[in-house]
Order: structure tokens, then C-alpha cells, then sequence
């Protein structure tokens, strides 16, 4: 399974988290909650801004 990580910002308390491009649930932010990636059935749709890929595979 390849898959990339994706370095987001929350758009509601700019915390940056690390995602995995392919996430199969949905990805809060560990600080307030807000949505920062849903599951498509293959790569993830980001709510908040993707500022650098972390690893790309």
C-alpha cells in the first residue's frame, strides 16, 4: 500500500498536523476538533491547507 503524509493547517487554529494522503476515516485536528480530511475511497479530501508532503511514497 503506497500512500504519501501531508503536513495540514487547520483553518480554524492553524495547528499543523501530520495526514496520511489515503486516510479511511475521517482526520480531526487534535487540538479543536474541526474536520481536516475525509476519506473519498482513495486519496483524502483536505479541509485545511496542505503546506508540505512530509513523506512521499
Amino acid at each position: 500500500m503506497a500512500g504519501s503524509f501531508y503536513k495540514v493547517t487547520c483553518p480554524d487554529c492553524e495547528n499543523e498536523q501530520v495526514v496520511f494522503g489515503k486516510a479511511a476515516t475521517v482526520v480531526n485536528c487534535a487540538v479543536c476538533g474541526t474536520v481536516l480530511a475525509r476519506p473519498t475511497g482513495g486519496n483524502a479530501a483536505f479541509e485545511g491547507e496542505v503546506t508540505e508532503t512530509v513523506e512521499a511514497r
